[in-house]
């Protein structure tokens, strides 16, 4: 596929889990959520992976590395679900766009990727633009006389997925192929998810209700087989901070889901903020991608053989 079939394939997918991930909310504790979702897009892929013929045994240092990347997404997406439980998916949405920032820092700081002037201008205007669609959010928020220590919670979920995104970098540096590592760091992220569950008390019961799975079900084929598949795989093309704009992209096309299933009521900063969005994107898509940081062609093409 080419980047911008990829890059259009998880931007959809991600885009719409916002809304699903609503439906898991309710009898089921967030976490245990996270880890039924995870456990079934890694057996699915495991199970995939055998059927290819795919190696699945790694040296014990590239095993821990995968280990670590699923412990950072478990990180990550603990946090967003937890978070979507007591706030708006909308103040969610504005908090985890901070990743943008973090995945240009850290690679600057991991792998010496200097970003360039129309990225950092693409970034600060997909920011600026998600702040302004959510303002009205924002203000209710501030006047709820909430603490804003809540706003930490999607703040570590993007701090997750940012470490997470530099991890699959050294993953990929090391040649370790997508969808195998994909199946293992799911099932670690279920692991680490699942030992914070039970040390907090929660219980693992289940909602046998067609919205909730459905929803898991979708969430774990589209929103993590597929979607990450594209995602790392697009991750090694362009590198980590151009891919990440879709911290920037995903919460504008849920506000298109949220209009029409919602009732989301659209505002002079909606317009504005999804204006300076999209103009942020075209700075960031029309300038050339720079060197590889995560070289996944020739693995791809070599897992297509």
């Amino acid at each position: 596929m080419s980047n911008l079939q990829l890059y259009a394939l998880a931007t959809l997918i991600w885009g719409s889990t916002w809304l699903a991930i609503t439906f898991q909310l309710g009898t089921v504790a967030p976490e245990v959520s996270v880890v039924y979702r995870f456990s079934l897009a890694g057996l699915l892929m495991l199970a995939f992976c055998a059927f290819r013929g795919m190696r699945l045994a790694y040296s014990l240092k590239d095993h821990a590395w995968i280990a670590l990347l699923g412990l950072s997404y478990g990180l990550n997406y603990a946090f967003v679900y937890h978070a979507e439980a007591h706030i708006s998916s909308g103040l969610v949405a504005v908090a985890c766009s901070s990743m943008l920032f973090m995945n240009i820092a850290l690679a600057l700081i991991c792998f010496g990727t200097r970003p360039s002037r129309e990225m950092l201008a693409g970034a600060a205007l997909g920011v600026a633009g998600i702040v302004l669609v959510f303002w009205p959010e924002l203000r209710a928020f501030a006047a709820s006389g909430e603490s804003p220590w809540i706003l930490s919670w999607p703040i570590l979920a993007a701090l997750g997925a940012s470490v997470a995104n530099m991890i699959a970098t050294r993953n990929g540096h090391a040649g370790l192929p997508v969808l195998p590592v994909n199946a293992l760091w799911m099932l670690w992220c279920a692991a680490a998810v699942a030992v914070y569950a039970l040390s907090q008390g929660k219980a693992f019961s289940f909602e046998w209700t067609p919205g909730y799975v459905l929803s898991l079900t979708y969430l774990a084929v589209f929103g993590s087989i597929i979607a990450f598949g594209a995602y790392l795989t697009l991750l090694g093309r362009i590198g980590s901070s151009k891919a990440s704009y879709m911290a920037v992209l995903t919460p504008i096309l849920a506000l298109m889901l949220s209009t029409l299933f919602e009732g989301f009521e659209w505002h002079a900063s909606t317009y504005v903020g999804v204006a300076l969005g999209l103009a942020g994107n075209l700075l960031i898509v029309r300038k050339k991608a720079p060197k590889l940081e995560l070289p996944l062609e020739p693995l791809a093409q070599k897992q297509a053989a």
